[in-house]
C-alpha cells in the first residue's frame, strides 16, 4: 500500500475508534458509524494498493502507464504519413492507480497544466482538464504521457524529476480517485492495442518501435 493513502486511513481509523467508544458509552446506533469508517478505510487501502509488476526485458517496447480501458486509438493527424498516434486509457475508481512509465529512459520533461474537472470518459478530458504531461525518451524513441485529473480525481501525484533515469514500467506517480492517462506515441511505433481492450499498467504492451 502507498504511504498517500496514509492521510485518509489514519483519521477514519480514529473516527472508527470514537464511533465505538461513543457505541459503548452512550448508543449503539454509533456502531454503524463506525462500520462505515471501516468500509472506507479498507476501500482506501484497496484503491492505494501498489502490486509488484514485472516489465518485459525489451526496451524497444511500449508499456501502458495504467491500468484500465483503451477509450481512444487514433493518429493524432489523418493526413500525414509521419503522424503519431493517441492511446488513452480509462482508469475506473476499481482499478490500480499507479503510474509507470511506458518508455526505458530519461525524463526529460514534466509540465503541470491547470484546468477542468470533467469526466474521464469525456474525450475534451484529454485538452482540457487538469493535468500532468511527462516526456520520456531514449535513443530510440519520445514518448508523452499525461496524467489526466477527472471528475473525482482532483489529486495528481509524481514523484520523478526532470533528468531522472527510469526503468520500462517503473512506478512514477498516481492519480487519486478516477482519472485518465493519455500516451502519445511518435510514428516509428506501431501500435498493438484497440479500443475496448483491458491493460495493465507496466506490463500490457501497447506498441513497440520498429527497427
Amino acid at each position: 500500500m502507498l504511504r498517500d493513502a496514509y492521510p485518509f486511513i489514519i483519521p477514519l481509523g480514529l473516527l472508527a475508534l470514537l464511533c465505538l467508544l461513543l457505541g459503548w458509552l452512550y448508543a449503539p446506533g454509533w456502531l454503524i458509524g463506525a462500520a462505515v469508517c471501516c468500509l472506507l478505510a479498507l476501500f482506501v487501502a484497496f484503491f492505494f494498493r501498489n502490486p509488484s509488476r514485472e516489465a518485459p526485458a525489451d526496451e524497444r517496447l511500449i508499456v501502458s502507464p495504467a491500468d484500465g480501458r483503451v477509450v481512444v486509438v487514433r493518429l493524432l493527424d489523418p493526413q500525414s504519413p509521419d503522424s503519431g498516434t493517441l492511446v488513452s486509457i480509462f482508469l475506473s475508481v476499481f482499478d490500480v492507480h499507479v503510474n509507470r512509465s511506458p518508455l526505458a529512459g530519461t525524463i526529460t520533461g514534466i509540465h503541470y497544466q491547470r484546468g477542468k474537472f470533467m469526466i474521464a470518459t469525456n474525450h475534451q478530458a484529454s485538452v482540457e482538464n487538469e493535468q500532468n504531461v511527462v516526456t520520456v525518451e531514449n535513443d530510440l524513441a519520445r514518448v508523452v504521457f499525461k496524467q489526466i485529473a477527472g471528475v473525482i480525481a482532483r489529486r495528481i501525484v509524481f514523484w520523478k524529476r526532470v533528468g531522472d533515469r527510469v526503468a520500462l514500467g517503473e512506478s512514477v506517480g498516481l492519480i487519486k480517485f478516477g482519472s485518465r492517462t493519455d500516451l502519445i506515441l511518435p510514428p516509428q511505433v506501431t501500435v498493438s492495442v484497440k479500443r475496448g481492450d483491458r491493460v495493465k499498467g507496466g506490463i500490457s504492451i501497447i506498441g513497440k518501435v520498429n527497427a
